[in-house]
């Protein structure tokens, strides 16, 4: 049986997967959610880089929701902070990037969220990664990205350490055989 046509489609909700010819810097094994993707650019937020960071106690206690995560959204902008979730009803500043999965809302929203205690999946995510016109076409199209279609369980439910190799796996084909490559491929 011949492997399925792979996803090839750049559009918002898209997961861009590094391939392993990327195997130095930020983007190693990064697995990014494409937010916005137009003529005139595109801007995507890593959602596998976690980070450990403590906040003020009179601000919040992330620490202690475990639906809250924390990652190195990308290198530009990085004390700039988006929040990824799973909520439909939240501000009119939310946008939504693919079916169950929104960005936006700011501490106000965030400190609702915990004050209520919903269960609601959030990701905090510091940074962003963009590009300019035709930049991540041609990035694509070079091999730097395999694409895949973003869903709520890779997004949130998908541990970040597994996140790279789950979705290639999930891509079947040559790509569950990439999800097997070594980090380090002197151990090979």
């Amino acid at each position: 049986m011949a492997d399925p046509l792979p996803y090839s489609h750049l559009e918002r909700g898209t997961l861009l997967i590094a391939s392993p010819d990327i195997d130095t810097g930020f983007y190693a094994r990064s697995v990014l959610l494409l937010c916005d993707h137009t003529p005139s650019g595109s801007f995507a937020l890593a959602i596998n880089k976690p980070i450990d960071m403590e906040f003020p106690e009179d601000i919040m206690k992330i620490e202690e929701n475990s639906l809250i995560s924390m990652c190195m959204g990308g290198p530009i902008q990085s004390n700039q902070l988006m929040l990824l979730h799973e909520y439909g009803e939240a501000p009119d500043q939310t946008l939504k990037v693919c079916e169950g999965i929104y960005l936006g809302g700011d501490l106000n929203f965030l400190q609702e969220i915990l004050e209520k205690q919903l269960s609601i999946p959030l990701r905090l995510c510091f940074g962003y990664t963009g590009w300019g016109s035709g930049q991540l076409e041609r990035e694509f199209l070079n091999g730097g990205w395999f694409l895949h279609p973003a869903s709520v369980n890779l997004v949130f439910d998908t541990p970040p350490e597994q996140m790279w190799s789950t979705c290639l796996r999930t891509m079947g084909g040559k790509y569950a055989t990439l999800s097997m490559v070594p980090e380090d491929l002197s151990v090979n």
